[in-house]
Order: C-alpha cells, then sequence, then structure tokens
C-alpha cells in the first residue's frame, strides 16, 4: 500500500500511508485510537474505497478492491474487532455464511458440519458446530470469527484486537494458528493495543499517529517505551510508585461473602478482603475465578447467600444498585456499552447519571449538567466535540473516560472498576490509570478488577488472587510479580467435604 489517503466528511484520517506485507510474515499495526489503522485495513479489505493512493498484490499492480468479496476472492481476510456474527445462526451456518456446501440451492447439512468441525479443531475450540452463536461466550464468538476467517484459505489475513475477550488460554492458543499460518506462508497483519503481545508474536511492527507513518522497524530492534513514544509523542509513566500508609482506615470490609446454594451458577465461597482509604486493590484471576461475580455482588446485582459488608466501620444492607451507591459504592461495568453507558444519550447526561439530585429535584437543569460535564471534558481530556455529543460515537478510551468522570462527580468512597482499559490504546489506558490514581489519593478505596496482568501489576497497592470462588493469596507490591500471582491463581484448591 503506497500513499494511501482517506477521508470522512472533509476529515482526513489517512494521510498519505505506506504499509506491506510479506509472505510468512506476522507484521504488527500499532497506534493509538484514532490513529488510522482500522481504516486503513478497511481498505485493504474493501470495506472503504480509497481517496488516493495504490495498491499491489501478489505481484499484481493498480489492484481495486471495491468490496469485501473481491478482497476475499483475493485471498485477503480480515477478523474485525467488533463482532459480525449471526447470534440466531449455529457456528458453522456463521463459518461459511453465504458459502455453505449446496446443491441445487439444497444446503448439505452433513458435509457443513464437517467442514466447520474441521476449522474449529484448526484453533483448538471445543465447541458444537451446531450450537447457535448467541449461547456462546464473547471469548467463544471471537474464536469462531477466527475460524471463519482461517475457513477462507486466505493469503493474508488482518487481525484486529483479536484478542480484547480472549483469556491468556485462548490468547495462547490464538497465537499457535498465527504461527501454524506463518509458517505456511500466510502473511498476518496483527493490531493490538496490548504492546506485550506484539513483542510474543510479530516480526515487524508499523507504527501509525494521527493518520501518519511513523515508521516501520523489527521488534526485535525496539522495545515497548519506543513503540509508545512513537505512538504518542511523548513518554508515559505507567506505574505509581509512591506507598500507601498501612495505617490508612478501611473503608470496605467483606466478610465471609458467599453465593446462595440455591443459585444456578453458585461460585463464591467464603470471600473475606478489605481496602483502605488511598489504596488501589488489584483482583487477578484466571477466568472463571469469580472476580466479577464478587463486584456484581458487592453492588447488590447479585444475590448473596451469607456473608457482611462494611464501609466506613459501618455494617451497610446492600440489596441492589441504589441501595449501594446509597452506602458509598460505586461499580463501572465490565461491559460499559451494556452497563455502564447510555449509549443514545449524550456526553452530559452520562455524567450526571449517578448524581441526578445535584441538577434539581422536580425537574433537570441543562445548563447545570452541562457545566459539570464540561469542567469533567475538560479535566479528564475527554476528546468530544461538545458535551451534548452523543456518547456512542466517542472511541472507546473516552466513552471509558465518560464512565469514570460519572463516578468522579458521584465521588463514592469505594469505587470497583471491571476491565478498566479493554479495548483501549495505550495513551488512553495511561490516562486512565491516572484517574485511578487521583481517585484514590484523593481518599477513595479503589478496587481494579482485570485480566490483564501487567495492568494489575502496574496500577495496584496490593493484590487479591482467586480461583474457582474463593481467595487463594495477597500480595503487596513488593512481593507482586506475575511468577507468583500466576502461582497463586492455579492452586489446586482442597474438595469440600
Amino acid at each position: 500500500m503506497r500513499g494511501v489517503r482517506k477521508s470522512f466528511d472533509g476529515n482526513e484520517v489517512l494521510k498519505g500511508v505506506d504499509f506491506d506485507l510479506r509472505p510468512g510474515e506476522v507484521h504488527a499495526l500499532v497506534g493509538e485510537n484514532g490513529a488510522g489503522k482500522s481504516t486503513l485495513m478497511n481498505v485493504l479489505a474493501g470495506v472503504h474505497q480509497p481517496n488516493a493512493g495504490t495498491i499491489e498484490f501478489d505481484g499484481r499492480t493498480g489492484i481495486v478492491i471495491p468490496d469485501e468479496k473481491s478482497a476475499q476472492q483475493l485471498g485477503i481476510s480480515i477478523v474485525f474487532q467488533e463482532r459480525s456474527l449471526f447470534g440466531h445462526l449455529s457456528v458453522a451456518e456463521n463459518i461459511f455464511a453465504a458459502r455453505q456446501p449446496n446443491v441445487l440451492g439444497h444446503i448439505l447439512r452433513k458435509e457443513l458440519q464437517t467442514d466447520a468441525r474441521r476449522s474449529l479443531e484448526r484453533i483448538k475450540l471445543d465447541v458444537d458446530p451446531g450450537t447457535p452463536v448467541e449461547d456462546l461466550s464473547p471469548a467463544q464468538q471471537q474464536m469462531v470469527e477466527v475460524a471463519k476467517a482461517l475457513s477462507l484459505e486466505a493469503k493474508v489475513i488482518i487481525f484486529d484486537e483479536p484478542t480484547s475477550s480472549l483469556t491468556g488460554k485462548e490468547t495462547q492458543a490464538l497465537f499457535g494458528v498465527i504461527r501454524q499460518l506463518r509458517s505456511q506462508g500466510v502473511g498476518v497483519i496483527y493490531i493490538s493495543h496490548r504492546l506485550e503481545e506484539i513483542f510474543q508474536i510479530a516480526d515487524r511492527v508499523t507504527v501509525l499517529k494521527d493518520g501518519k507513518w511513523q515508521g516501520t522497524t523489527s521488534v526485535a530492534e525496539t522495545d515497548t517505551g519506543d513503540l509508545v513514544r512513537r505512538m504518542v509523542g511523548r513518554d508515559l509513566e505507567l506505574r505509581h510508585n509512591d506507598a500507601v500508609a498501612a495505617h490508612n482506615p478501611i473503608l470496605l470490609e467483606v466478610r465471609g461473602l458467599s453465593d446462595l446454594p440455591s443459585h444456578s451458577k453458585a461460585l463464591l465461597k467464603d470471600v473475606s478482603f478489605n481496602a483502605r482509604a488511598g489504596e488501589i486493590v488489584g483482583f487477578a484471576g484466571l477466568a472463571g475465578a469469580g472476580r466479577t461475580e464478587l463486584a456484581l455482588s458487592i453492588f447488590g446485582i447479585r444475590p448473596r447467600g451469607g456473608g457482611e459488608i462494611y464501609v466506613s466501620g459501618r455494617r451497610v444492607t446492600v440489596r441492589s444498585p441504589a441501595e449501594a451507591i446509597a452506602a458509598g459504592i460505586g461499580y463501572a461495568y465490565e461491559d460499559r456499552k451494556e452497563g455502564g453507558l447510555f449509549l443514545d444519550m449524550s456526553v452530559a447526561h452520562n455524567i450526571a447519571a449517578a448524581k441526578l439530585k445535584r441538577f434539581g429535584t422536580w425537574w433537570l437543569s441543562e445548563g447545570r449538567q452541562s457545566a459539570v460535564a464540561a469542567e469533567l471534558q475538560e479535566s479528564l481530556r475527554i476528546a468530544c466535540r461538545n458535551t451534548s455529543q452523543s456518547v456512542q460515537s466517542l472511541s472507546g478510551g473516552n466513552q471509558q473516560k465518560v464512565v469514570l468522570a460519572k463516578w468522579l462527580l458521584a465521588n463514592p468512597k469505594v469505587l470497583i472498576v471491571d476491565e478498566p482499559t479493554r479495548g483501549v490504546d495505550v495513551g488512553a489506558k495511561a490516562e486512565v490509570h491516572n484517574l485511578l490514581y487521583r481517585l484514590s489519593r484523593g481518599g477513595a478505596a479503589v478496587i481494579v478488577i482485570s485480566s490483564d496482568l501487567p495492568e494489575i501489576l502496574a496500577v495496584s497497592d496490593r493484590i487479591y488472587i482467586m480461583r474457582e470462588g474463593r481467595i487463594t493469596g495477597e500480595l503487596n507490591r513488593t512481593e507482586a510479580t506475575e511468577e507468583n500471582v500466576m502461582r497463586l491463581a492455579s492452586l489446586t484448591l482442597p474438595t469440600p467435604v
């Protein structure tokens, strides 16, 4: 790709970008949200048409790719960041959508199932090809997207944030597939905000910033600091080193929290922990360890079978989110689009949502909401035209800032944040971490749940590790290493008598 330019409504997103890919290579593409990575790949995949520039493919020059089907016919396949599956159709039907084996329009179901099972085996995904996609977990759905791309037998496969919803084990399985593709001469383009993945899987890396090419280099000849500087134009401090005083008052104490035995997904067993004022407490563990279930129970969404919750030394009754907020507990959901934001509402209305009484009793003052939201927009550097802009039109990183702005305004004593930087770029990640630091050092107790182990190690003053609904260990900052966390996360627990 040479000199590629692309504009939307007069806004130039790609500004003369060059990019090349070799057979049997994994070429990473990195940059902040809005840098142009996905747009560049959408041009290659036939989703967008460039305003200028040329494409050469497999020795052919002046290639025009008018649509996705044309790209697939050339041998170019893309695994999109946002899943594009049909929930009510089966896994097999999704993998071979519009390409089902048939005779005179009659789908050969047995052959379809066999072909799908072969694709699933390549990525080690153990699901029945006849299962409706809507019954799968987000991680399993992402792997179905990968199987769909592999089924096309492409010469070039583009992975756009493929591991954002995968566990560590699933990520390594995907990397195994990518290495296999590389050995077969397939060219792989890999987009990820997780820079540690780039050094695990890629041969070369290209950096984009504000739609411009910032350089291409061998992965062996660069490091994280160099990539970050090229991506954001400045050095970022990703870890705070000041210690929290051990005598700070305990703001949240949970004693013996357990699920109802009759709960269809009972998991939590006698969980006890605490969080102090001014402290960031991390929760680590493998998928299914019970971290999110614990947060939902504390916030009153998930029914509890036993246990007590204390805020500032006072026992509180929490049977609903309203009671949790009244007790001084806030919760930023794992999926901000599903549970953290009103997507069709404005930035201002979203920020005001957790503290509506501040803006009126009988009616809400739009002016006061806008004024407060504008102050938070400026202080948190939320990139939007104005606070009346719909929140669904913002990037993932800026949506997450809106979620945190809402809780800054509500000023809870305890804030639980679940996967706070999932799907955001490295620059936005550093800013979100700084917001969590600002909240904690302002006197709140902040609890961070994350499947990104480097993130947990970077932000936490203490770390609790969970496995199978129980806490298996606690580490302070000096004790916390990836090896120690994973050892505790993998402990074999005694079988209850």
